[in-house]
């Protein structure tokens, strides 16, 4: 029993537009998902057979666009990172952020329950230097949140076994850095995500193209993105196992809309797959906001393990 948590960078739901790549492109996994549906906000507040898709709230009760740094901060540890500070701040965290991140990160918060956590984005070598002297300068919340957690950081030795995966999700950006690694397709990348999760009770994966196409504004790249990301998730989606959920959710929207270089205002999606989501979804949509993400998690995981074992006993 796991859950497996892909963080897409900037993906929010937008309408059935033209300037939507999400629904200008063909995205076979998203569609059989959703009732031939879009990932839209039409398609949104439902439940299908083998998913719901829930829109959350990335706004964090705060005048201005959503930004990557005190949304990140709210996915990862159920806090409302930008009332905290009083604006929405891009980019990495300052140190107040770091502060939160240090002692309510999800990876930190799951130790506290004896459940173990994993990060399965791989790193390239210039990461391991700096851990040495403890991560000073600016970092990702993913990064600082399994900094904190105490985990161990995935090398690209450990992609070249299989046993992570690039943010990419195929190593082409890896490959553009002249680092010698093969191009993967989409669909192994999401056949080891799945026998990375295998091992935990729960996985974090993070996407981050979605958010540098959105930025980008140039359709090829985006409809790219997008229909790797739809690939990849196919092959995970086929590859849980019977009690395993898939959790797909973002920080803000960015993607979704080509019209514009900025975030948007538009809700994110948390679709959830899997035969035994209700619960999870109960807990998301009670909130219906990104800060409910951390908090959910942890407590079907709590609930799963305590029910486990009183099983057991």
């Amino acid at each position: 029993m796991s859950i497996i948590f892909v963080f897409v960078d900037g993906v929010g739901l937008g309408e059935e537009e033209q300037k939507n790549p999400f629904f200008t492109t063909a995205t076979p996994f998203f569609s059989s998902l959703l009732g031939r549906n879009k990932l839209t906000r039409e398609a949104a507040g439902k439940d299908y057979e083998h998913a719901t898709l829930l829109a959350l709230d990335a706004g964090l009760a705060l005048e201005g666009l959503p930004q990557s740094a005190t949304g990140q901060t709210a996915l990862f540890t159920g806090f409302n990172a930008a009332q905290i500070i009083g604006c929405h701040l891009n980019g990495f965290p300052n140190r107040q952020l770091r502060g939160i991140l240090a002692e309510h990160g999800i990876f930190l918060q799951l130790k506290r329950r004896l459940l173990e956590g994993t990060f399965a984005n791989a790193y390239r070598p210039d990461i391991f230097a700096a851990l040495q002297d403890g991560l000073q300068g600016y970092y990702s919340c993913s990064t600082l949140i399994t900094y904190y957690g105490g985990l161990t950081f995935r090398s690209l030795d450990d992609l070249r076994r299989g046993e992570a995966v690039y943010m990419d999700i195929t190593n082409v950006v890896l490959k553009r850095l002249g680092f010698d690694l093969p191009l993967i397709a989409p669909q192994e990348a999401g056949l080891r995500l799945a026998g990375i999760a295998r091992h935990f009770s729960f996985t974090l994966f993070e996407y981050f193209l979605t958010d540098i196409a959105g930025h980008n504004r140039n359709g090829a790249f985006a409809a790219e993105t997008v229909a790797t990301l739809d690939v990849f998730l196919g092959a995970l989606a086929q590859n849980l196992g019977a009690d395993d959920l898939l959790l797909l959710t973002s920080d803000h929207g960015n993607l979704e809309d080509l019209s514009t270089k900025t975030h948007t205002l538009n809700p994110v999606p948390a679709l959830v797959v899997g035969p035994k989501r209700q619960r999870l979804v109960e807990l998301l949509a009670g909130e219906g906001s990104i800060t409910a993400v951390t908090p959910a998690i942890l407590r079907y995981l709590t609930e799963k393990a305590a029910c486990r074992e009183g099983k057991k006993g």
